[in-house]
């Protein structure tokens, strides 16, 4: 689950994985630079991804064994694992008193609060098994489940965040940043580049990164 950085979840649909620019949107305008997810060892094995050939070496490498390894093992990616174990922004408790404790540390204020936080777990919870389910991102997942490889990979079968069997639990303070220069080639519409007496240079045309061009809505469309 995604709460911002007050404790609230953030609204439907600003799902993990869905609106980027929404939920950039959303998050700077609380006031703060940063979220948090809570979910479980369940759903960090099978949803959580890292960007990079070195966190991926199942699928750098082209190994068939590593990919149904990392389908079938109990435990997340080992890069995960030591992302969860050693990262800074990680926090790793058996019950929610004590991880939201240890997120306001880690945050340096009071602004979560235990009983709002279980109240909306709670809630989510109860639509796991509701044949009739109302909560957004519950649907969301059955949704994505009904496709075999997501179903196999990447995503975790539905359970209650709160069921210890599932544990333990997990906190991740998400920092807003962008990974581009932001610098790059003035061009027009076209593309094509300015020099440095504001003329066209014949010929010469950029784009993406090489434009300044980034995305996450830091420059550009929605910034």
């Amino acid at each position: 689950m995604w709460f911002d950085a007050s404790g609230k979840r953030l609204p439907a649909p600003l799902f993990p994985g869905s609106d980027t620019l929404g939920q950039l949107h959303y998050i700077m305008g609380t006031g703060y630079d940063y979220s948090w997810f809570i979910l479980t060892q369940s759903i960090i094995k099978k949803e959580f991804a890292l960007s990079g050939s070195e966190q991926n070496p199942d699928l750098t490498g082209k190994s068939w064994r590593m990919t149904i390894k990392r389908a079938t093992n109990k435990g997340a990616p080992a890069p995960v694992e030591a992302f969860k174990q050693h990262g800074a922004d990680f926090i790793v408790r058996d019950n929610l008193a004590d991880l939201v404790a240890a997120m306001n540390k880690l945050a340096g204020n009071d602004l979560l609060q235990p009983d709002a936080i279980k109240a909306q777990i709670e809630a989510r919870d109860r639509e796991i098994t509701n044949p009739y389910v109302k909560d957004a991102q519950v649907m969301n997942l059955h949704n994505a489940r009904r496709y075999i490889g997501d179903r196999l990979i990447r995503t975790a079968k539905p359970h209650r965040i709160l069921d210890p069997e599932h544990g333990p639990l997990i906190a991740v303070k998400l920092n807003i940043l962008t990974r581009k220069t932001l610098g790059g080639f003035e061009t027009d519409l076209d593309s094509r580049v300015f020099g440095n007496d504001h003329q066209i240079i014949s010929g010469l045309y950029a784009a993406g990164e090489a434009a300044g061009f980034g995305g996450g809505g830091v420059h550009g469309y929605r910034s």
